[in-house]
């Protein structure tokens, strides 16, 4: 028998507010037990569970572990844009001439992630 990943946990301030900011750039939902204030806060998606759990540490490091995201119905550019007026920032730009390359980006609370090109960019390249 083997394991599987039933979440992706972060470390966070505030996990409600940060399970927000992920419900909506993975189109999931936070579950229905909980509530701001919460100490651990679930999102559900399609393909993947977050789980937001409250640390009195802040983020001190550069993360080990990161999420690449992979745009479904539009490009890696507009992506980065939706994700930007949700409240990420970016923290750098790899994109490079001819459409190669990604974006890597920083959650509300600093937390880094990468936004790839969609599938269908891959496929034209």
């Amino acid at each position: 028998m083997t394991s599987l990943i039933r979440h992706i946990t972060l470390d966070c301030a505030d996990p409600y507010t940060l399970a927000g900011f992920w419900a909506q750039v993975l189109d999931g939902a936070i579950t229905d037990e909980d509530s701001p204030g919460d100490p651990e806060v679930l999102v559900e998606s399609a393909h993947a569970a977050l789980l937001f759990i409250r640390v009195d540490e802040g983020k001190a490091v550069k993360n080990r572990i990161h999420l690449d995201l992979q745009p479904q119905d539009r490009t890696r550019d507009e992506e980065v844009g939706r994700l930007l007026a949700l409240g990420a920032t970016v923290q750098g730009d790899h994109r490079k001439p001819g459409g190669l390359g990604w974006v890597t980006m920083h959650d509300p609370e600093g937390n880094e992630f990468c936004v790839e090109r969609s599938a269908a960019e891959r496929a034209a390249s």
